[in-house]
């Protein structure tokens, strides 16, 4: 069946194309009886409501937009649903930007998103950033911003994180207390927000235990899995650490691959933790022991900070902070045989 257009839905009614139009907007002005009757005859003659449209007459997107650095990640492709869940309970679309840490790419996003794309945006930001002056233009503009996860944090706007601190402090004792006295500690951006303090919780976990700091144990990786296996094999044939802390997802995996390899027995010869919310991480070979971040009730609190700011802006403190605690979960991969 053809779809009809507004005109001739509402002459089918024998209502005004303005009463129909309000109905789908749920305004309170329609009782319940007609909203009922012109949805009922809607789907009868299956209208579409022009959202669009409607929404260009209020100057509004209905968008929101969701920039990350990567989708391959599962703690993103989680926030992104927390995300989608809100704004779809809000009557809101998302567009997803992945930057894969590209400093440049995350510029054009934001720059293209000023046209009115987007009402507001939700971002974890690209790993390879220096000058940040460019989001200012969001404040100038009044397109709320929120940040997630991996912020800028010379950047004043509402932030939603976990405790990247107290967690990696965690993951580094409870290596230590399995035996560990060579743990080698895997970043791939020391400046970002969370590779500065996930690496301070591990500096500060050593010094409590009297182990001394090795900088060669502090492997700066990269985005190619490539040029990790090379960096790790590298490691764990001349450094020759007992414990690998991986400070993000795809490191660990990176290890596992190296330690295959190599036929290095994890967790007989080295034990591995790493930040993940990777939902089979137990069902790894050997099942992989990780701080596991909050990854979808991350995405909702930004998502209903965002709304808080389009909604109501005059409530919502720029320097507003939501802290989420991450769990630390044992598996085999760190187990003292």
């Amino acid at each position: 069946m053809e779809s009809v257009n507004i005109k001739q839905l509402a002459k089918a009614l024998n209502l005004s194309t303005s009463t129909v139009s309000r109905a789908f907007r749920d305004n309170s002005d329609i009782s319940k009886e007609t909203k009922e009757k012109i949805l009922s005859k809607a789907k009868e003659l299956n209208y579409q409501p022009n959202h669009y449209a409607s929404n260009l007459r209020e100057q509004k997107s209905k968008t929101i937009a969701v920039i990350v650095p990567e989708l391959a990640n599962n703690f993103f492709s989680q926030a992104i649903h927390g995300i989608e869940r809100i704004a779809r309970d809000k009557g809101y679309h998302i567009l997803i930007y992945a930057t894969d840490d590209d400093y440049e790419k995350e510029v054009s996003f934001i720059r293209h998103l000023h046209n009115g794309r987007a009402d507001g945006i939700i971002m974890s930001v690209s790993g390879e950033a220096n000058d940040h002056t460019y989001l200012n233009e969001l404040s100038n503009k009044r397109l709320p911003l929120v940040f997630f996860d991996r912020v800028y944090e010379d950047i004043i706007t509402p932030r939603v994180i976990t405790n990247d601190y107290d967690s990696s402090f965690s993951a580094t004792q409870h290596l230590i207390k399995q035996g560990c006295k060579r743990i080698a500690y895997l970043v791939i951006n020391k400046n970002l927000s969370i590779g500065k303090f996930r690496m301070q919780g591990y500096i500060d976990a050593l010094a409590k235990y009297h182990i001394p700091f090795d900088d060669k144990l502090v492997v700066d990786c990269t985005n190619s899995y490539a040029k990790n296996d090379l960096i790790l094999k590298r490691l764990l044939l001349d450094i020759k650490p007992d414990g690998i802390f991986t400070s993000v997802e795809r490191l660990a995996f990176a290890t596992y691959y190296a330690c295959y390899d190599l036929k290095i027995s994890i967790p007989d010869d080295l034990r591995v933790i790493g930040f993940s919310s990777l939902e089979i991480a137990p069902l790894l070979n050997p099942s992989l022991t990780t701080i596991t971040q909050p990854a979808t009730k991350i995405g909702t609190e930004a998502a209903n900070l965002l709304f808080k700011m389009l909604e109501y802006p005059e409530t919502v403190n720029p320097n507003e902070k939501i802290i989420l605690n991450s769990k630390l979960m044992k598996r085999r991969s760190t187990e003292r045989l």
